[in-house]
């Protein structure tokens, strides 16, 4: 048991020694890639064999989803066919830990012809790619975690944050915002909290539990009851909201009257209740209750009528929060 322990501490420390040292090579050429890749009128296409074939796919990702078009190219597809999907405007990113990767090198002439800009990750900067592309960032490492030196270990984790690297670089010279970053991650949590409004959410229509401020409060209960929001809008004679009633309100009502037959809804309701408009941001709806801890909030229109009403569990149910 301890030695696989130790075996497993092993590989983080070898791997994280990797990455520290990658901190040293963000350096000019590294600034180079990002203002070539942020001045292209193209796209970044990127490309490599086997695991960093992988790493490509996953930095291609990266860059899709903060605001820079990516794609990935095959090496082996790419000499049949798939090269024309270059064109001159784009900026190619070239990976090969030896940077003499047959597939790789098979494909360089053709892309120079082309007229592409290439820069490489390459773990050896003495080869014939590191030489001879646009520009080439080191992703070098002294060990693989393999302990046989084979499997790419230390140096596909390498590449992954290089590419990382770049990709965030380039979301902040861009400006790119969490509102740009939603957009693209609609399914998403962090999407849904940026772009889905109270009205897509909210309970509406006659299952919104409303009584008149006149109503005796058995009845105000069988409301409540009914709804199951934990909560009912008190309104006035002309349908605007005056109060709401609670579960905590009437647990104070229980403390505070010894007989609660002859109380009325605006007797035990609470006043001025926080509410929000329809066609503001959910994420503003979970700020407020977490300001005020409360657990429902009424949705109201322009003209102060409840129209809706949010419940806590709703916005658990979607992920917004954890209960």
């Amino acid at each position: 048991m301890e030695k696989i322990i130790q075996d497993g501490k092993e590989v983080v420390r070898i791997e994280s020694e990797a990455v520290k040292k990658l901190e040293e090579r963000i350096d000019e050429n590294f600034a180079k890639a990002v203002e070539m890749i942020l001045n292209t009128k193209g796209r970044v296409i990127i490309s490599g064999v086997g695991k960093s074939g992988i790493i490509a796919r996953k930095i291609v990702a990266t860059m899709n989803s903060t605001g820079t078009p990516a794609l990935f190219m095959h090496p082996s597809d790419a000499i049949h066919g798939d090269l024309g999907m270059v064109k001159m405007d784009d900026v190619v990113i070239l990976i090969s830990k030896s940077g003499s990767t047959p597939e790789i090198i098979r494909i360089f002439p053709v892309l120079r012809r082309i007229g592409t800009k290439i820069i490489a990750l390459v773990g050896d900067m003495k080869s014939h790619l590191a030489k001879e592309a646009d520009i080439a960032l080191d992703v070098s490492v002294e060990e693989e975690a393999c302990p046989y030196d084979l499997a790419p270990t230390s140096s596909t984790t390498a590449t992954l944050v290089m590419g990382d690297a770049l990709a965030i670089a380039l979301l902040k010279a861009k400006n790119f915002t969490k509102e740009q970053f939603a957009l693209y991650h609609p399914g998403g949590t962090l999407g849904r909290r940026l772009t889905l409004k109270v009205e897509e959410i909210m309970t509406k229509g006659e299952n919104v539990p409303i009584v008149h401020q006149d109503i005796d409060l058995h009845s105000a209960i069988l409301e409540m009851t009914s709804k199951r929001l934990g909560a009912t809008c008190v309104v006035n004679d002309e349908g605007k909201l005056v109060g709401i009633i609670t579960d905590g309100d009437l647990r104070r009502a229980m403390e505070k009257f010894h007989d609660l037959s002859n109380l009325k809804a605006k007797d035990v309701m609470g006043k001025n209740p926080k509410s929000i408009k329809p066609d503001v941001l959910a994420s503003y709806a979970i700020q407020l209750m977490e300001t005020y801890k409360i657990t429902q909030l009424i949705c109201i229109d322009d003209e102060n009528h409840p129209i809706g009403m949010i419940h806590l569990h709703d916005l658990v149910n979607l992920g917004f929060i954890t209960s």
